[in-house]
């Protein structure tokens, strides 16, 4: 009990004291803390991304992506260009090769007129034929060249003989009657060769060729259109259109021809489309058909002396037989 009593008092007193004093002084003058427990941990935010982040994950960057795309339109730009430049310069290169065209296409055309008529006549006079169509066409080439209008080359067309084209054959009657009459003009010119030469050498062949080309010629000089005569008769008196359509359907009646039969049916329908404009009397169509007398009367000059002068080649360059002109023999 005692030693209860004194270790009581040993520890109620001064060693109470001092553990009283140890526990409670310390915290209420708070020279002593206890932690405070941390602050919940807060999420760490990542650093803002750019908007070309997903394409730096899968290891393409935007501007990667955006170059390798005007790459590209470059390119077909380029590819367009080129395009475009190749096919100007191919236009180019056709207008360049155009005039070798047209003589490729009258080549051609008469290359097979050539062989068309040497079914009949033999390949010498086919093409001494051919010839001279195309001496009487440059002759309607030539003429609207000096009246300023531009004209294609000959195209031949087998028995139909050959053609050219142009805008208009001329400003006025005038213009057209000297377009239609410069053809029969060289043609006889061509023909004329063809007689003296065959004359010199004696040759059957081409006196034979020359009398086809009078003949011709002189074809070509009937008043109607669109025959080198109506073109004449337009500045001279184009009434005649109605006489020459006459002898065309008197000729095929006394020699039925299918080229006959062709000419009067555009003859027809030409002179009908031209008399019906006259009749028209608009301005334009009164001074078109306007000529001076003078004019009439050159025109009318050339006209006759080219029929008289054509007569009478056909009837030095003639080759008869029983059953009428035969080159049988040549």
């Amino acid at each position: 009990m005692t030693g209860n009593r004194s270790a009581r008092g040993r520890f109620g007193g001064p060693l109470g004291s001092a553990y009283r004093a140890c526990q409670n002084g310390i915290v209420e003058n708070q020279e002593l803390t206890v932690p405070a427990p941390p602050p919940p941990a807060l999420p760490v935010l990542a650093p803002l991304q750019s908007e070309h982040a997903n394409d730096e994950a899968f290891g393409a960057p935007r501007q990667t992506v955006a170059s390798n795309a005007r790459k590209r339109i470059g390119s077909a730009l380029a590819a367009l260009v080129a395009i475009v430049a190749k096919f100007f310069a191919a236009i180019k290169s056709g207008l360049l090769l155009l005039p070798k065209l047209k003589l490729l296409t009258t080549a051609g055309t008469a290359l097979v007129s050539v062989a068309a008529y040497a079914l009949f006549w033999g390949w010498s006079f086919a093409v001494g034929f051919v010839v001279l169509l195309f001496v009487h066409e440059m002759g309607h080439v030539v003429q609207l060249r000096r009246e300023g209008i531009k004209a294609s080359a000959p195209m031949f067309v087998p028995f139909l003989g050959a053609m050219i084209t142009a805008k208009s054959l001329g400003k006025n009657a005038l213009a057209e009657a000297r377009v239609g009459l410069a053809g029969p003009v060289l043609g006889t010119l061509g023909a004329a060769a063809c007689l003296a030469i065959g004359e010199a050498t004696n040759s059957d062949m081409l006196r034979a060729l020359a009398y086809v080309g009078f003949f011709l010629n002189l074809f070509n000089l009937l008043p109607v259109v669109p025959l080198d005569g109506g073109r004449a008769m337009a500045a001279m008196a184009p009434w005649m259109w109605f006489l020459g359509f006459g002898v065309l359907v008197a000729m095929v009646l006394l020699y039925p021809n299918p080229i006959l039969l062709i000419i009067v049916f555009f003859g027809g329908l030409e002179t009908y489309r031209r008399w019906k404009l006259r009749g028209s009397r608009s301005l334009e169509q009164a001074a078109y058909y306007r000529v001076a007398p003078r004019h009439r009367l050159m025109v009318a000059a050339v006209y006759i002396g080219l029929v008289a002068l054509l007569v009478l080649g056909m009837h030095e360059a003639h080759i008869l037989s029983s059953n009428g002109h035969s080159f049988s023999s040549l």
